[in-house]
Formats: C-alpha cells, structure tokens, sequence
C-alpha cells in the first residue's frame, strides 16, 4: 500500500503547476478513511520498510577482515570504511530515511482522519498505535542520523524533523531542532499512545505495537534518555509475571531441525515469543551477511559469542566454504518483478523489539542505580536459555567471575558489570544491528582491521562518521546534512 503523504524525502519528477491541486487528493486514490476498519488497514505501512541492519552491523565491531573471496557489496563496504553511501538503494541510510518518514506520512494520516471522524472514540486503538509508531519511526532516525542523547548537549545538537501533520506541498520548509525537541515529542506521542492501544483490534499482534511492544519500545527509549526508573517500570510492564526465560527466542528447540532455512524460518516468525515487533523489509541483509569480504571467521564468531567465558552453545552455527561462519538469523522472500523476470526485491521480516532486549535494557537499567544483584539475575535468566546442558553452578556468572573476567581492564565494578553487559548482548544480538545502538549510546571506539596484512582504522568516540549522511535531497526543504 502506498503512503499518503509527500515528505522532504520524496522527489516528484515533474514541477508543473498542477503540483499544488495534486497533492489535495490522496496520491493512491485509496477510498477516504471513514472507518475504524480502514485506518487500521492504512496503519499497516507505519512502520519503517527499510532495513538498518546491514549497514548498522557493518559499521559496528562485529566483523572483521576475513577473506578476499567474500561478496564485495557496496553498502558493507562503505559501512566498514565508514563512508558516506551514495546509494539511495535498499539498506542504505537514504532509503532507510525515506522508509522511516513514509511510516510517519501513514501514522499523519491516519491521526489526521482520527481527529476529522464524527465519532473518534470508535478509533481509540488505531490512534494509540498511531501515535507510538509516529514516535517509533522518529526514535529510530534521531538514533542514527543525530548525536546520541546527551542531557549535556541534547538542546544544542541538531535532531531530526519531527513531522506531526500530512502534506499537502511539494517541499515544506523544516527545521531539525535539536535532540533535545525530538526525544520531548517522542515522550509526549509514546505516554499519550500507549493507554489507547487495544491489543484485540490486532489479526497478528506481532505486527503491531502492542502494549507489550509499547512497553518494550519505551524501555529503549528511556535507557537513551538515560533514566533507569523508568526502564525498569516498562520491563516490569512488559512482564509482569517476570517470565522473560519462558518468552525469549527458543534457540534450544532448534537443535533439532534440519538446516539454517528453518532455523531462519522460526527465528523470524510471529509465533516465536521473542518476536515483540516484526516489521517487513526490503532488504538484502540475508543474503549478503553471512558470506562478505569483512565478516566472521569461525574464532571470531566463537569468539564474541561466548561472552564473558559462557559459550552460548545453543547457537546454531554455519559457514560457506569453511571460511564465512554465521547464525542463521534472517529469511529472505524473494518476489520477482514480474513472473519470468530474474530481478525482484528480497523481503526479510526482522526484529524490531524482543524479549532479549528488554531484559537486557533491565539489567542496566539496575547496573545504573549501582544493584548488582538483580543485573546478575538477570545476566543468567538469559544465559540459562542459552546453553545446551545448562548447570546454574557451571555457567551462570557470579560478581567474583565478572571482576576477575574485567580486572585487567577495570577495577570498578560499575565499569565491569556493564562490560558484561555489552558483551552479552553483543553476543545474543549478532548480525541484528543492536551492537552498533550500544556502541552509539556508550560512546564506544570501533577498529576495524582492513586487510591480510593486519592494517586497520578506527572511528573515535566524537567522529561526526558515526552519524549517518541525511539524503542530498533534504537541502530543498531547508534541513542542513550532517558535518563531515
């Protein structure tokens, strides 16, 4: 279904003076949005089509240098270099721009037919998942297109345009304002969205913001925005009961299947209890990940994935030609453009919010206010799910283990609880892009090793390359890119 609205990102291919009468009717002819029924039918594309996970794991620290014979694709490439992508095509930072504000047109719209309906009490559950897909999609690009949230500096660093209404002209003029405006909107659209969700008006709830998925949403919002009481409030929201172990994705029943299409398969399915919110991309990430130039060889994806010396042995792991090791994680369906053409698009359903990643957030979260205890308790709720043979006296961590695994690089125990944690994730998150927030959001220093030869680079804490480029486009509307 096409988006409704015209946004900065959005070129028309022709100026004519018919521009203007143009854009009062909706571009897609779509019937107007008189009931509760079609607006949710419209709230189906409010969420981002584009993917970041290519781009993000490929400037992360995850791969490495591993073999000439690799795929050499452009956005990994420049993403391991940390160039500018001059791409607009699929996972590239102009096409995730632009897929972020077309979920945003869709959210407008909706909320604009809302507002207009004789009787807006009947919408109550598309307004709320409007208003937190509006806020979802705008945390998103502040995320990687702005500074990281900094209370210091957030009311003087460029955000992101915050758009709140439709269009009806070709270039409206936008300000970025500052971090600082961008997360005050989020808050207001997340706290006003979520007591208006309805978890029943949804067919699948995993493709939508549930509450559960607000509440997981709200959890990452907040460990940016750096207060941890609220954090652990929306972890405890999500699950009340404190069963996360039961609803995590369920590497240890993969053992048995035949081969990394169904453990893809299952990994990305709405019925796996990890999968808070899926969204539909259009993406390559599955085929290119596993088999490029800059990669993982099978010890450096040993490696990272048994962290703090815990083997997350549950992983199933792959290679190509002995030499590209991966987990399968991502599942391409690939619809061509016509039904003898060779040429299509790959879609991939991925993970947007987990049950990981919330408790994780939590674990934190509790690391921040200095409780050690409950961050371990939560370090082994998940490493009991992700051992085969799990033994509480053999794997799970302990404060003695995590100082004497951290003491040749800290002594302080905030420091080292909070390099367990990063490690942690950086394992359960493999190729999903999550390293790449961590490293934003702490500030981390990335080197990346590029060639045999052991030549290397490395992005500082402060490289304005860290902030991916806004598209060329967006000068014409007034929003400055970002400095190089």
């Amino acid at each position: 279904m096409k988006k409704t609205a015209l946004y900065i990102l959005v070129i028309m291919a022709s100026f004519s003076t018919g521009c203007e009468k143009y854009l009062e009717h909706a571009p897609d002819q779509r019937t107007k949005l008189n009931t509760p029924e079609k607006v949710s039918e419209l709230l189906v594309t409010a969420y981002p089509y584009g993917s970041y996970i290519l781009l993000a794991e490929s400037m992360s620290d995850n791969p490495s240098f591993n073999s000439t014979s690799g795929d050499d694709r452009e956005v990994i490439r420049e993403g391991y270099f940390w160039r500018d992508i001059s791409s607009t095509a699929q996972d590239t930072p102009t096409y995730y721009w632009n897929g972020c504000y077309d979920a945003i047109a869709a959210a407008n719209q909706a909320l604009d037919a809302i507002s207009k309906a004789p009787d807006p009490e009947n919408y109550t559950a598309q307004k709320g998942e409007a208003l937190v897909a509006r806020a979802y999609a705008h945390f998103m690009l502040v995320t990687f297109y702005a500074k990281v949230y900094d209370p210091e500096t957030a009311a003087t660093d460029p955000g992101i345009p915050y758009v709140l209404t439709p269009e009806s002209v070709v270039f409206k003029r936008y300000d970025r304002k500052t971090v600082a405006y961008v997360y005050e909107q989020i808050e207001k659209d997340l706290l006003e969205g979520i007591p208006l969700i309805r978890d029943n008006s949804y067919t699948v709830p995993a493709y939508h913001f549930t509450k559960k998925a607000a509440y997981a949403f709200a959890t990452r919002f907040y460990l940016f925005k750096r207060q941890p009481e609220k954090v652990i409030e929306y972890a405890n929201l999500a699950y009340p009961g404190n069963n996360f172990a039961a609803n995590v994705r369920p590497w240890l029943s993969y053992a048995g299947f035949a081969g990394s299409t169904e453990i893809k398969q299952a990994f990305t399915s709405a019925s796996n209890p990890g999968n808070i919110l899926l969204g539909e991309t259009i993406s390559w990430a599955s085929r290119y990940y596993p088999q490029a130039i800059y990669s993982f060889s099978q010890n450096r994806l040993n490696s990272i994935t048994a962290p703090v010396g815990v083997s997350f042995s549950a992983y199933r792991k792959y290679s190509y030609s002995s030499t590209f090791y991966y987990v399968p994680k991502l599942y391409e369906h690939f619809v061509r453009t016509s039904i003898n053409a060779t040429t299509g698009k790959g879609y991939n359903m991925i993970p947007l919010l987990t049950t990981e990643e919330v408790l994780m957030n939590r674990a934190e979260a509790y690391i921040m206010q200095g409780n050690y205890s409950d961050a371990l308790t939560d370090f082994n709720t998940l490493i009991s799910t992700r051992v085969t043979n799990y033994s509480p006296g053999t794997h799970n961590l302990t404060d003695a283990k995590i100082k004497s695994y951290y003491a040749s690089k800290t002594e302080d125990t905030k420091e080292a609880y909070t390099m367990a944690l990063l490690d942690i994730k950086r394992a359960e998150f493999i190729s999903e892009g999550m390293r790449w927030m961590d490293i934003l959001r702490h500030k981390l220093p990335v080197t990346h090793i590029i060639d045999p030869d052991g030549h290397s680079i490395e992005l500082g804490a402060n490289d304005n390359r860290r902030l991916w480029q806004l598209p060329a486009e967006v000068v014409l509307s007034g929003v400055a890119q970002n400095p190089r």
